[in-house]
């Protein structure tokens, strides 16, 4: 019947298990959407707008119409009321909400829009017939900046909304201008987050295939959010929701360019009903650089006033964020999701936060890893270091001065957020030791007496974030359309295996690992019994999906809870078959026992056969043995940690070398430490990649200038050193397994780290800021303007 395998190893949480998941996609045996091949598909090509901003005034499709192979070619005209993606977080009750059409049919907002789609009967044949298709654009002036955008007589990215402004909001913390009245010394600076574009392993991909004689379509998206994405296509096209199945197969990498429902899933979902056969479509690399959103672009005005000891009374932030030609699903959210986190570490008297979005004849942004925290980490540590300058003080020291002492968790700060658990003091100790910091700036200051033109700096990130997206009221209060709970169903089979179905969806974080640890310390079954449903609606109908932190924060509550209702039901079949009271049973390791007669005992395996066969269960008790749960959270988790960059700038060329790497982060319980060192790993070459490397480039045209990977510059493994990373454990209490989130610590901690060494190593030559990316040409300008009085 079935077999019992008994849990010999200990606890599965906190074990450096290999990930499950490796074998399989490391040896190619799995299934990305570009590797499904149905009967009948037909191929989807799009053909984008060469010019910015632009009306159409002719499309001749004739042409590609006759092409070998064409199967159909559409324009606007043929579906000019489908949208192409929808905005769910309004943010203001005034925004103005520019929406993406499916097909542009009278004006293109960016270089990037789609105008046409070809649909053949290979991928080939329909790329080529894009070039048959002649289109005809009166120009429109491009806005491309977005302090030009919102000036007086620019023109109109909309011309609907007689502005550019997209919305501003103010909230102000406590009061500034009383701290600020207060004062001995208020420093003003403004930071340049550049635009970044996400760049995943596997670029976005598409099938979307009628069921048969049903009404039934299965659409299978390299996507992070398959059940978001199932909702938003059934409100963009009319489709019922119970008639669409969303799958996302192996998903290779996300960082947010798949937290979106794009116009091509729309488009192929409502083709495919349409002629009644699969439709595919999978982009170029050069087609991603232009079509998938970006990330970042804002500008900060950041002010900070403090008292002549150091101690920190307020911030101002005046943000300015570039939304892009068209609001996608998050976009005017993304740069607020950072608004909480300007206060970082620190105590506080005031914070007044003003946002503006502004739109552009750009590609549209949205979420990328981070998103908003990234931002906000970087702001508030680039203008501390700016501050301990102005003060003659040691970085570090004012850091200590103002931050919250581990004894004052869990701590209330300046936006409200209440932190439940953090030991800064500790995290920094630990990264200063590994660091080797004193030896360090002892090196700095010999290089500096000696001239050498090889200048050293250190650069310093404390930092905290919220992440384990979040509380549904609190959602509901920002104007969010959606919640924040997870779900999570847990099945013990008859034959002693386990089915968990996660509403969590994966694109390379080890969920099959992970999740299976947690499910395996509850149950008492071993982890290689335990198989994780995922990203798959039709069988994992529940969920949130993926992003901000939140898969183990949130989705991991849910397995608690769903795996203790299992232990619970089993514990009441196994008293009676016991025959005691369930009060009376023990549970440990996958046995049930009687307290105080062990040998009288039988496991969690052969209770799910007697309650599969359901010949002797509790009267009222349904058979088979499962468990569910939908967990809202509780709170945000708040992991942090300290990171330490040691920088080398040749002052004479502008060459920066990232010599040292040491990141300390507390993510609360590790379930995996393997996949946590993995994570922080990933999160740092972001991260680094955004100050030394990456940056998205226009000219006043609109056209994007780093537009492949020849131009736009991502680092690799030999580009980056061997980082130095620990842990500190300080369990969230407001999570029950004390996890606190990991996937975007390293890219939020290491940008600014990265920056205040840079501007460390050349404060000596009256520097104060380096551009992003710290290329050698920007270092070397801002040498320059620092040596000509501000003019590079």
């Amino acid at each position: 019947m079935t077999e019992t395998v008994e849990r010999t190893d200990g606890p599965a949480i906190g074990r450096s298990d290999r990930r499950k998941e490796d074998a399989r996609l490391l040896t190619g045996r799995t299934n990305w959407t570009d590797n499904i091949q149905l009967p009948g598909t037909l191929h989807m090509a799009t053909l984008r707008s060469s010019v910015a901003h632009a009306r159409i005034t002719r499309i001749d499709t004739s042409a590609a119409t006759a092409a070998e192979g064409v199967f159909a070619v559409y324009t606007g005209a043929d579906f000019p009321d489908l949208l192409g993606t929808t905005c769910v977080w309004p943010v203001t009750d005034d925004i103005n909400t520019a929406t993406m059409p499916a097909i542009c049919s009278d004006t293109v907002n960016f270089a990037g829009d789609v105008v046409a789609v070809v649909l053949a009967t290979e991928q080939s044949l329909a790329v080529d017939a894009l070039d048959l298709i002649d289109v005809d654009y009166e120009p429109l002036p491009a806005v491309v900046d977005m302090e030009s955008a919102l000036a007086s007589g620019s023109p109109n990215v909309h011309e609907d909304f007689g502005t550019n402004q997209c919305f501003t909001m103010n909230v102000p913390w406590g009061d500034y201008a009383a701290a600020k009245a207060k004062a001995d010394v208020v420093v003003s600076r403004r930071f340049i987050n550049q635009r970044l574009i996400p760049n995943p392993m596997e670029p976005r991909s598409v099938v979307a295939a009628p069921m048969g004689m049903s009404d039934e379509i299965t659409i299978w998206s390299s996507t992070q959010i398959p059940h978001v994405l199932r909702v938003l296509l059934a409100l963009l096209t009319g489709i019922p929701e119970n008639n669409i199945r969303v799958v996302a197969p192996d998903v290779g990498g996300g960082f947010g360019a798949k937290l979106q429902i794009n116009r091509e899933e729309v488009l192929s979902i409502v083709l495919a009903k349409k002629l009644g056969r699969p439709v595919k479509w999978t982009e170029g690399r050069s087609e991603h650089f232009v079509s998938t959103h970006h990330g970042r672009d804002q500008i900060q005005d950041i002010e900070i006033a403090a008292t002549s000891d150091g101690t920190i009374l307020g911030l101002k932030v005046d943000l300015k964020a570039d939304m892009g030609a068209y609001l996608q699903i998050i976009t005017p959210g993304t740069p607020l999701l950072g608004m909480f986190m300007y206060s970082g570490i620190y105590k506080m008297d005031a914070l007044d936060f003003t946002c503006t979005g502004v739109y552009t004849n750009k590609t549209p942004t949205d979420a990328y890893r981070g998103a908003g925290r990234p931002e906000a980490t970087y702001a508030i540590e680039r203008i501390v270091d700016e501050l301990a300058n102005e003060l003659g003080m040691e970085p570090l020291e004012l850091r200590k001065k103002n931050w919250i002492k581990h004894e004052e968790f869990p701590y209330t700060q300046i936006a409200g957020l209440t932190y439940d658990t953090g030991n800064y003091e500790a995290a920094t100790a630990r990264a200063v030791e590994l660091f080797g910091y004193d030896e360090l700036r002892a090196e700095q200051a010999a290089r500096r007496a000696s001239g050498d033109k090889v200048q050293l700096g250190i650069g310093i990130s404390t930092f905290t974030e919220m992440c384990g997206l979040a509380p549904s009221r609190t959602l509901g209060a920002l104007k969010y359309a959606a919640g924040g709970w997870e779900h999570c169903t847990i099945r013990v089979t008859p034959t002693g295996k386990v089915e968990l179905v996660t509403g969590t969806s994966p694109h390379g974080q080890g969920h099959e690992t992970a999740w299976s640890q947690i499910a395996s310390d509850i149950i008492g079954i071993p982890v290689e019994d335990i198989e994780v449903v995922h990203g798959d609606t039709g069988r994992a109908p529940y969920g949130m999906d993926t992003y901000g932190s939140r898969s183990l924060a949130v989705g991991g509550q849910a397995i608690k809870a769903a795996g203790e209702r299992v232990v619970e039901k089993a514990r009441v079949m196994a008293a009676h078959q016991l025959e005691v009271s369930p009060d009376d049973i023990e549970f440990s390791n996958g046995t049930f026992s009687v307290k105080g007669d062990p040998e009288k005992s039988t496991t969690i395996q052969a209770v799910a056969w007697a309650a599969f066969a359901a010949h002797n269960i509790p009267d009222g008790m349904e058979p088979m043995l499962s468990g569910e749960s939908t967990v809202d959270p509780q709170d945000f988790s708040y992991p942090h940690g300290t990171h330490l960059a040691a920088m080398e700038v040749d002052t004479e060329t502008g060459m920066v070398t990232l010599r040292k790497y040491v990141a300390v982060d507390d993510c609360g319980v590790q379930i995996n430490p393997l996949i946590v060192e993995g994570q922080v790993h990933g999160g740092l070459a972001q991260g680094i990649a955004q100050a030394m490397y990456e940056g998205a480039l226009y000219d006043a045209d609109g056209n994007l200038l780093t537009g492949s990977m020849g131009d736009y510059l991502l680092p690799s493994a030999a580009d980056l050193p061997s980082f130095i990373t620990d842990r500190t454990i300080t369990p969230s209490t407001t999570h029950p397994l004390g996890t606190k989130g990991i996937g975007e610590a390293g890219a939020i901690a290491s940008t600014p780290a990265i920056i205040n060494g840079v501007v460390d190593a050349l404060r000596p030559l009256g520097v104060n800021d380096v551009f992003m990316p710290a290329s050698p040409q920007n270092v070397w300008r801002a040498i320059q303007a620092a040596q000509n009085g501000g003019a590079a």
